[in-house]
């Protein structure tokens, strides 16, 4: 019998401070893949964006570096280099080495203010290789150096300075992070939305990996009211004013800005101390209902809704409407699985007053306005009425029918929906081919025909009536929109398959345009992807390799030796491919790829504003977009 280990209070392991943090980095910054590693530099600049908030920093500006370390500088107080009376080491030594330190707990420091429910510097100290710190104040800079969150040496005056602030660098850590590489495009997204949050501070933004260096400067004297408009760019307004509302009530501090376009969809989002909050909470539901009463009150008193006529719903209200609800408070409480929920019931009071008395006020002030507004509403509410009965017509139909499938769906034998899958096809040839190259006990075709409605220049009761929308709700079996239920879904993965051409990709945005204003659920859950048929077809002898991308074909070739005797074939459609082709390239679960369609709900809002450029009215915004992000399109046959 083994030596019996006795399990006592000796062998319970505490981590020792930071190490904790290397163990299980997940718990602190969610994950180590790219998000994880981005999610370190918005803890540093959220320290810099608490100073702006208290009103001492005006200036952030941050570099990726050519090592791909970061820097970041602010012109804010500099981090106390005093000694802590608790701890008794240097302030700044507390906040990058002590887990849950800082000026953002017991109301003492600051007021408000950002950051990840505080775990900060140290977190990012914990899970960098290394970190410098370099602090200007009092006319003197120090500096202290840590490596994997260890401190180098005691914090050390290195000269003499003429302004204060901080300045921090460090390099995320290899052995934590499966990802290192900082991708310029996801950071210039999240600094320009902080900039938007904070109005007046300005946000420079450097990639030094690139000759000449790339830099962006974010700067809004109007704060979130040009966030409205930056969003609302690629849409027609209803109007040209934006509606503002600010105020403090219960020691919290509200920003509303707001202002309706000619779409059919609604692009609210709130943030709190910064944060953004994709579940909504408390300020959100504060924010609706302070709308919905005030344009109803203002609708009746106007005699704009008659004495017989039914209020307008908050969705009709909302119906084109971009707003963005921020607030500022000292103890934010977040709910919910992911803490993306503010659960605070002062924030719905305050946010519900403050709007409601100063929209009233804009209201009265500016008729027109407000007459336009209730009349889309109205307009929106009829149109809800008639997308009703046409739900209700589908539904007794399909009903009497026995939820009888579209006739073009070649279903699967396996009702089990984890393993059955969809194809929806572009054009009958290749749907042919994939209906018999299919597995056809978990694998499904759609065949579509030519090019589906564009759903964002159209309502919902126009988009019921479409053949191919129609035909794609019924296959999946889930509902659309308020009768949307992912229980229902028939198939776990959604696969779209067009061709490799500038045709197969527009027919790929106007699903995934279909699918994200109706059935985001089924992008939020990951059921949607995009097939990746060949490119090339490469023949020598009788070997026969397949290409899926310009890279792969050179390095087939160097593999078997360019020479006369090979053909290559260049496919420009899916309908070249006969079904066993189509089956070994495409279809076949062991060989073929796949890309998954990812949303990240912490960018929702440039999410909406990609699509709406892509597919709505503006030709100016889709232009720009274009010629910004041609460089990083791959094999579109021009």
């Amino acid at each position: 019998m083994g030596t019996e280990i006795e399990y006592g209070a000796d062998q319970i392991q505490i981590l020792e401070g930071l190490e904790a943090v290397r163990k299980r980095p997940g718990m602190y910054i969610g994950s180590t893949s790219s998000k994880g590693l981005h999610h370190l530099v918005y803890e540093i600049v959220d320290n810099s964006v608490d100073e702006a908030l208290a009103g001492f920093c005006t200036v952030i500006d941050v570099s990726i570096n050519e090592d791909n370390s970061i820097t970041v500088i602010d012109n804010g107080r500099g981090i106390p280099v005093g000694i802590n009376s608790k701890a008794q080491i240097p302030a700044v030594e507390v906040v990058f080495t002590v887990l849950h330190a800082g000026g953002k707990f017991g109301g003492g420091g600051y007021k408000v203010s950002g950051g990840l429910h505080g775990v900060g510097a140290s977190v990012v100290n914990a899970l960098s290789e290394w970190l410098e710190v370099t602090i200007h104040q009092n006319g003197k800079m120090f500096r202290q150096r840590y490596e994997r969150g260890k401190v180098m040496y005691p914090l050390k005056e290195i000269g003499t300075t003429d302004h204060t602030g901080t300045e921090v660098t460090f390099l995320p850590d290899k052995q934590i992070f499966e990802e290192t590489v900082f991708d310029y495009a996801i950071l210039k997204q999240r600094l320009r939305e902080m900039a938007f949050l904070t109005k007046g501070l300005k946000i420079v933004l450097h990639d030094r990996r690139e000759d000449p260096v790339k830099t962006r400067e974010f700067h809004y004297e109007g704060g979130i009211k040009e966030y409205v408009k930056y969003l609302n760019k690629s849409k027609d307004a209803l109007y040209d004013t934006i509606i503002y509302c600010e105020g403090n009530k219960s020691d919290v501090d509200v920003e509303v800005a707001m202002q309706h376009n000619t779409s059919y969809s609604e692009s609210c989002y709130s943030f709190v101390n910064n944060i953004t909050t994709p579940e909504g909470g408390t300020h959100l539901i504060g924010f609706k209902n302070a709308l919905t009463k005030t344009f109803n009150d203002y609708a009746r008193t106007n005699k704009i809704l008659k004495d017989n006529d039914e209020n307008v719903s908050g969705e009709d209200i909302r119906e084109g409407l971009t707003a963005i609800i921020s607030i500022k408070i000292s103890e934010p409480q977040f709910e919910g699985q992911t803490k993306q929920k503010l659960g605070n019931s002062e924030a719905r009071g305050a946010v519900e007053s403050i709007v409601s008395e100063q929209l009233t006020y804009f209201l009265e002030q500016n008729p027109q306005v407000a007459k336009m507004i209730c009349e889309k509403a109205i307009l929106a509410q009829r149109a809800r009425d008639a997308a009703r009965k046409a739900r209700d017509l589908t539904r007794r139909k399909t009903a009497l029918e026995g939820m009888s499938l579209p006739g073009k769906l070649a279903d699967c034998s396996d009702k089990d929906p984890e393993k059955c899958e969809i194809y929806i096809v572009e054009g009958d040839s290749a749907g042919g081919s994939a209906k018999t190259a299919r597995m056809r006990a978990t694998q499904a075709i759609l065949p579509l025909r030519g090019k589906i409605l564009n759903v964002e220049k159209a309502r919902l009761e126009k988009i019921l009536v479409n053949e191919e929308i129609k035909a794609m709700i019924t296959a999946f079996g889930t509902g659309i929109s308020d009768d949307f239920n992912i229980e229902k879904l028939r198939y776990h993965k959604i696969i779209i398959m067009t061709d490799a051409d500038v045709d197969g990709a527009h027919i790929s945005t106007l699903l995934l345009t279909f699918f994200y204003r109706f059935m985001p659920e089924l992008i939020k859950q990951g059921h949607v992807y995009l097939a990746q048929p060949p490119l090339y077809k490469i023949e020598k002898g009788k070997t026969v390799r397949y290409a899926y991308s310009d890279e792969e074909q050179s390095k087939i070739l160097e593999e078997i030796g360019r020479d006369q005797s090979i053909k290559i074939q260049r496919y420009k459609g899916l309908g070249e491919m006969d079904a066993e082709q189509l089956w070994d390239t495409t279809m076949d679960p062991e060989h073929r790829i796949l890309l998954r369609v990812v949303m990240d709900e912490e960018s929702s809002s440039e999410v909406d504003l990609t699509f709406t450029t892509l597919m709505g009215d503006k030709v100016e915004p889709r232009r720009e977009f274009i010629e910004e992000n041609a460089k990083f399109v791959r094999n579109l046959d021009v």
